[in-house]
């Protein structure tokens, strides 16, 4: 069976304090985000840290994309002005401050390479 040339995909999760991979783009795809962002559900301001992880060379290699940024209580943020772009085995990793008010969703798009 041939693979599919474009796969829409949406993952959501509640942020948990510890970092965790929440999506990784797969084998012979590039994955391109088109929205991700946080609501924060708490009374009170939450932080998220939200990064990029690509391993070169054998070594894992993070880039923040946002560090410790504050989401007011019952507010939201995306974190994507534009698209990232992921190769195969890039992972989406966040965590934050609170481990049940925080609710991520990230769109991808999975394009055949």
């Amino acid at each position: 069976m041939a693979l599919a040339l474009n796969v829409f995909k949406t993952v959501t999760q509640v942020v948990p304090t510890s970092t965790v991979g929440i999506y990784t783009a797969p084998i012979g795809y590039a994955g391109v985000v088109l929205l991700a962002q946080v609501a924060n559900t708490s009374t009170q301001p939450e932080t998220v840290t939200f990064s990029h992880k690509r391993t070169v060379a054998g070594t894992a290699v993070t880039t923040e994309i946002v560090k410790d940024f504050t989401i007011p209580a019952n507010d939201a943020a995306s974190f994507l002005d534009g698209k990232l772009v992921l190769e195969s085995n890039d992972v989406l990793q966040i965590s934050g401050s609170n481990g049940t008010n925080l609710k991520f969703t990230v769109s991808v798009i999975e394009t055949l390479k």
